[in-house]
């Protein structure tokens, strides 16, 4: 396997996380088609100054030979239940597809926990949309259990 490079996404990424984001829908064939011209929208710059404003939160991209080939969110929650534990959060877990199924994502999500482990985290925690099956046998592989029911209220 070829080990993968992280690092802190820059703000010429955008495109390529919006696109990894995209392709991983969890609508899969009926998720509609991406405008490329919405990949320059200024609420996506917006959303990153505030991302990488904050040390509570790093955007990840992984490049395997100089090409992104992943991503990932991390938020760092702090937390008074089970005295003050500090609870990891993985969003917008993201291998692109024709990478899949060879360990990178699992060298990805790894590489994720040990960075929540070492902000101190007593736990991490992700949600997968019920239809992404094969994400949580991927899940559940790497030790993560279905131990909640997820819900969520757009606004």
């Amino acid at each position: 396997m070829t080990d993968l490079a992280f690092r802190d996404a820059a703000p010429a990424d955008i495109p390529t996380i919006l696109l990894l984001a995209h392709a991983g829908d969890a609508r899969g064939i009926d998720t509609p088609p991406l405008d490329p011209a919405s990949l320059s929208d200024p609420r996506y710059r917006a959303a990153f100054d505030t991302i990488s404003a904050s040390p509570s939160h790093r955007l990840i991209v992984a490049e395997r030979n100089g090409e992104i080939v992943g991503t990932l969110q991390i938020s760092f929650i702090p937390g008074l239940p089970r005295f003050g534990m500090t609870r990891g959060l993985l969003e917008n877990v993201h291998i692109r597809a024709d990478q899949r199924g060879n360990g990178l994502g699992s060298q990805m999500v790894q590489w994720a926990v040990d960075r929540c482990r070492e902000a101190g985290c007593g736990l991490v925690q992700l949600t997968s949309n019920k239809t992404r099956l094969d994400a949580h046998r991927f899940y559940r592989k790497l030790g993560f259990e279905a131990s909640h029911e997820g819900f969520k209220l757009f606004l």
